[in-house]
C-alpha cells in the first residue's frame, strides 16, 4: 500500500510538471488577424444612398447577401406581383425535383381564365378556358407577361389548387427565413393577410438567383408572344440598362408600383427592392438609383479561405493534441469603399476543447466587426474528424484537467 501510495504522489508531481505546459495552451486563442490593408488609394468619401421615391426600398449585395441600405425594410406591405418571384421559386423547385415538367400539358380552369380578364392590374396572357397549355409557356407568361391566369393555371398544376399551393410559398418563405412574409395565393391579388416586405423579397431574389439560375434567365427576356399577342416585360430597366438581368414587376392601387431588380458588373451583384413607388416611372428610377450607388460606394472583400486553419487549440483526450478551426466556406464581407481596413476579427472558442469532434462540427464563432459594430458572425468548424484517444492518453488528460482545475474530469 506505501508502495502504491508513493507511486501515486511520484504519477501526481510529474502530471504538475507537464501540466504547466499544458495551462499555457488553454489560454484562449489569440483572435484571427486583422484582414491586412487593401492596397493604397485616394480616400473616397461616401454619401448617404439616394432618396428614392418608395414607400419601403432594400439595398442588398447579392454576392453576401447584405443589406447595404434601407428603408422600412421590415414593414410588412402588400406585395402585389411581386408575389410571382415566390411562384417562380415554387416552380423552379418543382421541376429539379422532378415532380413536374416543362412539357407538361395544363389544363386553364375558370378560375385561372377569370382571372386573366379581370386581374390585379389587367396582366393577362390571355389564356382560353379548357385549353391546355404547356407549362413552360405558362412560366414564360407570368415572368415576362406578368400574367395572372399564368401563375394560378401554374399553381393548380403544381399543387391541386391555388390554396394548398399558397401554404407550399409559406413553407418555402419559412425555409428562407422569410420571417414577414404569408402568402395566399400565387398572383399577388390583394387578400387579407397576404403582404411581405422589401427585406424578405430581397431574400427571397437572391435566393431564386443563386438557386434557379437557368429559371431567372428568363426575367431578362423583353417579350413574349402567346395566343397572337405579343407582350413587352414590364421591367423597363431592361432596355435602359444592360446590366439589368431581372426580376419583376408589381402594382395594384393598395401597394403602389413595385419593383425587384438586380443588375450585374463583372462579378459583384446587386439587388433592389422598390415597393410603393407613385409610378412605373418612379419605380425604375428608384431601383436603378440603388444598384448604381451600391456598385458605385460598396465592394466586396474575401477575408478568409475555406478549409484553412485559422486556429489550433489544445484538445484534451483526443488522438491528437491539437484541432485545427475553419470556416467551411470563404468568409466574403461587403464595405463601403475605403472601409476595408477598418475591419476586426475575433474568434470566441471554448477555453477547454474535449474529444471526440466531427468534421464540420462548429467548434466556436469567428466574429466580424467594424468601429465596434457587429459586421458578420461564421461559426468556425473543425476541419478533421477528432476521435478521442485510448484509455492511458485520456487518463492522462483528465489528471492533467484535474489539477488545473479545468472542471472535467
Amino acid at each position: 500500500m506505501n508502495l502504491f501510495r508513493r507511486s501515486l504522489h511520484v504519477f501526481a508531481a510529474a502530471a504538475l510538471v507537464f501540466g504547466v505546459s499544458a495551462v499555457a495552451q488553454q489560454t484562449p486563442p489569440k483572435p484571427v488577424p486583422n484582414p491586412p490593408p487593401a492596397p493604397a488609394a485616394v480616400a473616397v468619401p461616401v454619401p448617404p444612398p439616394p432618396d428614392v421615391d418608395a414607400k419601403a426600398w432594400v439595398l442588398m449585395d447579392y454576392t453576401t447577401g447584405q443589406v447595404l441600405a434601407s428603408k422600412s425594410p421590415d414593414e410588412r406591405v402588400e406585395p402585389a406581383s411581386l408575389t410571382k418571384v415566390m411562384t417562380d421559386y415554387v416552380i423552379s423547385a418543382q421541376l429539379a425535383s422532378g415532380k413536374i415538367h416543362f412539357t407538361d400539358q395544363v389544363t386553364i380552369s375558370e378560375h385561372a381564365w377569370r382571372a386573366g380578364g379581370a386581374g390585379t392590374d389587367g396582366s393577362t396572357s390571355f389564356l382560353k378556358l379548357n385549353s391546355q397549355v404547356p407549362l413552360k409557356d405558362l412560366l414564360y407568361g407570368m415572368i415576362i407577361q406578368s400574367g395572372n391566369d399564368s401563375a394560378i393555371a401554374l399553381a393548380e398544376h403544381t399543387a391541386g389548387s391555388e390554396e394548398t399551393f399558397a401554404n407550399l410559398m409559406n413553407a418555402y418563405a419559412k425555409q428562407l427565413g422569410m420571417v414577414n412574409t404569408h402568402f395566399v395565393n400565387a398572383s399577388g391579388y390583394p387578400a387579407d393577410s397576404h403582404y411581405s416586405t422589401a427585406h424578405d423579397i430581397a431574400i427571397l431574389s437572391r435566393a431564386l438567383i443563386q438557386d434557379y439560375p437557368d429559371d431567372y434567365a428568363i426575367s431578362a427576356i423583353k417579350e413574349f408572344t402567346w395566343n397572337g399577342i405579343k407582350q413587352g416585360n414590364r421591367n423597363t430597366l431592361l432596355w435602359r440598362d444592360s446590366s439589368v438581368d431581372g426580376i419583376k414587376t408589381g402594382h395594384t392601387a393598395e401597394a403602389g408600383f413595385c419593383l425587384a431588380a438586380s443588375a450585374k458588373h463583372g462579378d459583384a451583384r446587386m439587388i433592389a427592392i422598390v415597393m410603393g413607388s407613385s409610378s412605373a416611372k418612379a419605380r425604375a428610377d428608384a431601383a436603378i438609383a440603388l444598384v448604381n450607388y451600391g456598385f458605385r460606394f460598396y465592394e466586396t472583400h474575401k477575408l478568409y479561405e475555406a478549409s484553412k486553419p485559422l486556429s489550433t487549440p489544445r484538445l484534451w483526450k483526443g488522438e491528437l493534441n491539437e484541432l485545427p478551426l475553419g470556416v467551411a466556406q470563404n468568409v466574403l464581407v461587403t464595405v463601403k469603399t475605403g472601409d476595408y481596413d477598418k475591419l476586426k476579427a475575433t474568434m470566441d472558442i471554448p477555453a477547454t476543447l474535449i474529444a471526440p469532434y466531427k468534421k464540420g462540427q462548429q467548434v466556436g464563432t469567428l466574429h466580424i466587426a467594424q468601429e465596434g459594430q457587429a459586421v458578420l458572425d461564421v461559426p468556425l468548424v473543425a476541419l478533421n474528424d477528432a476521435p478521442q484517444g485510448g484509455f492511458f492518453k485520456r487518463l492522462w488528460d483528465s489528471i492533467l484537467l484535474w489539477f488545473h482545475g479545468s472542471g472535467k474530469k
